[in-house]
């Protein structure tokens, strides 16, 4: 029986590209495709594959909040994400919202494939130019936390759409909540990650991975 895989970027070229080798795969099949992390979301839910590749940065939700999502609603799925940059700290937040293979977007073709079939196996998979970095990182026990550790699920949701530029009424239409509750949130999160106005929440999220710099 083939793995049935859901890709997951906002760039249709890349998409096209990963199709085309997974499903040159004997042993692998795409069963969905989407442009953001919205989309992905729905599709893993819908579709129920054995895994999704994700990369880190996309529009409407990122990819490790919906890899979160993800984690939480369909545990048994596997994810492996994709992403340009491979700091230690997005590996990190990777590996914490429920990701078991991280790779970089200049990884072998081949790695994507190998990558899928150790994850399926219930194994983790890192590409050989991060996995060094990440034993570093370890050996010096790095005592400083992500601020996005704080937050909840909901709340980066809300950090996100807020980035975006979107109002509490869209928020809440999004998020099937009232403004009011929206802005409890915006409250919480703007608390805890110490930022005073839109400008300091754009600027969080672009930092974070969570919104793109372009």
């Amino acid at each position: 029986m083939k793995i049935r895989v859901v890709l997951a970027d906002d760039h249709a070229v890349i998409r096209e590209g990963l199709r085309a080798l997974l499903d040159a795969q004997p042993d692998i099949s795409v069963v969905g495709e989407a442009g953001n992390g919205r989309e992905a979301l729905a599709e893993i839910e819908k579709l129920k594959p054995d895994a999704a590749v994700l990369d880190v940065t996309m529009p409407e939700l990122g990819g490790i909040e919906a890899a979160e999502l993800v984690h939480e609603r369909c545990p048994e799925v596997k994810i492996v994400m994709l992403s340009a940059l491979a700091d230690v700290q997005t590996v990190h937040q990777a590996l914490r919202a429920g990701a078991a293979g991280f790779l970089t977007k200049f990884s072998a073709v081949n790695d994507v494939a190998d990558a899928i079939r150790r994850v399926v196996a219930g194994k983790r998979y890192l590409s050989r130019s991060i996995a060094g970095d990440m034993i570093d990182s370890y050996a010096r026990d790095v005592e400083a936390k992500s601020p996005l550790e704080s937050l909840s699920a909901r709340e980066r949701q809300v950090l996100h759409l807020l980035a975006e530029g979107r109002s509490a009424a869209e928020i809440g239409t999004r998020l099937s909540v009232s403004p009011r509750t929206v802005e409890t949130y915006r409250a919480r999160m703007m608390e805890k990650l110490k930022v005073k106005d839109f400008r300091e929440i754009v600027l969080f999220a672009v930092k974070h991975g969570i919104l793109p710099s372009k």
